[in-house]
C-alpha cells in the first residue's frame, strides 16, 4: 500500500531525525572519554558542543540554495554524508581533529529542520499540523534515548574507536534508507542554483536571516524565545552526563539511564504538547509557559543530583518533558507565521538565532563552571535566562 504524501514526508523525516540525533547524542554521552584522550579538563565538552553549534548555525546561514538545488531529500543525504565524516574525525586521539569533526557534524545536523519542515507544511493537513511537525521532532529524542542506553555498552564492548565507527555506519545505512523517497519528495524544488557551494563563505548570512525574520511581526519574539530554549537545551544535553560523572560519581552507563531516561521523557512530550497546541490553538502562550517550567526542572535538577537516585530520576524526567519538549509547537508556529514560499528560509534563519544561543550557552556554562569549579551555577543562570524570557512573553502579548 503506497503511503499518503505527508506519511512519505514523515516517514523520510522521522528516520534522519533518530538516526542524526543517535549520532549527535553520543559525543556528550561520550564526554567524559573524549576530554580524557585529548587531555583536556571535562568542562571542556562544552567547547565540543558549541563547534557543533557553529557548524549547525553556518549551514543554517548558508545552506538554502543547497536546499533549493537540490531538494528536501537530497539535502538530508548531504547531511548523513557530512556526519559520517565528521564522527570518523571525532574518532581521532588529536584534538584539533575532533573539533573539526566536531563542525562537520554540525554542518550535517543542520539541514534536518529546513527540509523537514519544507516537506511537512508543503504535505501535512493543517487540522493535525502541530501533532505531526511534534512526531517528527519527537525522532531528537528518541534518538538520543537509543543512544543513552546504547553508547555505553557499545563502548564497553567494542571499545571508543569502534562504536564510534558502527554509529557512522547506521548513519550512511539511514542515507540509503531514504533514497526511494527522492524522486517523490525532490519534485517541488525552488530555482536551480549551480553556485550553491559558494554560498557557504557569503559575509551577509546574518544580514539576510534578520530580513527573513522580519516578515512576520511575530516571528522576531518568536525567534527569541527559540534562543533561550535552545541556550537551556544545548546546556542541559551537554554537560548532565559529565555533570553527574565528575560531581556526583555516577558511572558512565548510570549516566546514560539518565539521559536515556531524560530523552525518553521528551519524546513523550513533544506529542503531547504537539497535540495540546492544536486543540488551543494557542502556541505561543504554550510556548511562554514551558519557559517558566522549564525553568523549575533546571532548579530541580541542581536540588535532585546528591539526592536519592529515584528524585534524580523525575527530575531529569522534568527537565526532558520541558527544556526539550518545545521542539515540535516551536517549528510548527514558524512554518505557521512564515510566507507560504519562504517557509524554508524563515526556519533556517530562526534555527540559525536559535543555534546562535547554542553556541554561546555551553561556552559561557563551561567558563562559569571553570571559575567557580562547580556545575551548579551554571545551571541556575540558565533556569534564570529561562524564567526571564518567560516573563519578558508574557509582558509583551499583554502589552498588545
Amino acid at each position: 500500500m503506497k503511503l499518503p504524501l505527508w506519511g512519505s514526508a514523515l516517514s523520510a523525516t522521522l528516520l534522519v531525525q533518530i538516526v542524526s540525533s543517535f549520532a549527535a547524542a553520543a559525543v556528550p554521552l561520550l564526554g567524559p572519554i573524549l576530554t580524557q584522550r585529548w587531555n583536556l579538563p571535562p568542562e571542556s565538552i562544552g567547547y565540543v558542543s558549541s563547534a557543533v553549534s557553529i557548524g549547525i548555525c553556518w549551514c543554517l546561514a548558508c545552506g538554502g540554495p543547497m536546499l533549493d538545488h537540490h531538494g528536501p531529500i537530497r539535502t538530508l543525504q548531504i547531511g548523513l554524508a557530512a556526519m559520517c565524516l565528521g564522527l570518523i574525525l571525532l574518532s581521532q586521539p588529536i584534538a584539533i581533529l575532533g573539533f573539526a569533526g566536531a563542525l562537520v557534524l554540525g554542518l550535517g545536523t543542520a539541514p534536518n529542520n529546513p527540509a523537514g519542515s519544507t516537506m511537512l507544511m508543503r504535505t501535512a493537513p493543517p487540522t493535525h499540523r502541530n501533532l505531526i511537525f511534534s512526531i517528527r521532532q519527537a525522532g531528537v529524542p528518541l534518538g538520543g534515548t537509543i543512544a543513552g542506553l546504547s553508547v555505553a555498552p557499545a563502548v564497553i564492548g567494542l571499545g571508543f574507536t569502534h562504536t564510534i565507527w558502527l554509529i557512522a555506519a547506521i548513519v550512511l545505512l539511514s542515507l540509503l534508507a531514504v533514497q526511494p523517497f527522492q524522486k517523490r519528495l525532490d519534485v517541488e524544488r525552488g530555482p536551480t542554483n549551480r553556485q550553491w557551494a559558494r554560498t557557504f563563505l557569503s559575509p551577509s548570512a546574518l544580514r539576510r536571516a534578520a530580513e527573513v525574520i522580519r516578515t512576520h511581526p511575530t516571528l522576531p519574539l518568536l525567534t527569541g524565545m527559540g534562543i533561550s530554549f535552545s541556550v537551556a537545551q544545548t546546556s542541559v544535553q551537554a554537560f548532565t552526563a559529565t555533570y553527574l560523572v565528575t560531581q556526583h560519581g555516577k558511572s558512565l552507563a548510570e549516566a546514560g539511564y539518565f539521559m536515556a531516561v531524560l530523552l525518553a521523557a521528551s519524546t513523550v512530550s513533544r506529542i503531547a504538547l504537539g497535540w495540546l497546541a492544536d486543540r488551543w490553538r494557542r502556541g505561543l502562550l504554550l510556548l511562554g509557559l514551558l519557559l517558566f517550567a522549564a525553568s523549575a526542572a533546571v532548579v530541580l535538577l541542581v536540588w535532585s543530583a546528591a539526592g536519592p537516585s529515584w528524585a534524580l530520576y523525575c527530575s531529569v524526567a522534568f527537565i526532558g518533558a520541558t527544556s526539550l519538549g518545545w521542539n515540535g509547537v516551536y517549528m510548527a508556529e514558524l512554518a505557521r507565521l512564515a510566507p507560504p514560499t519562504q517557509i524554508g528560509d524563515v526556519t533556517s534563519a530562526a534555527n540559525l538565532f536559535g543555534f546562535t544561543g547554542s553556541f554561546c550557552g555551553p561556552l559561557i556554562f563551561a567558563f562559569i563552571a571553570s571559575r567557580t569549579a562547580s556545575f551548579d551555577w551554571p545551571y541556575l543562570l540558565v533556569a534564570a535566562q529561562l524564567a526571564a524570557c518567560g516573563i519578558f512573553v508574557l509582558w509583551r502579548r499583554s502589552w498588545r
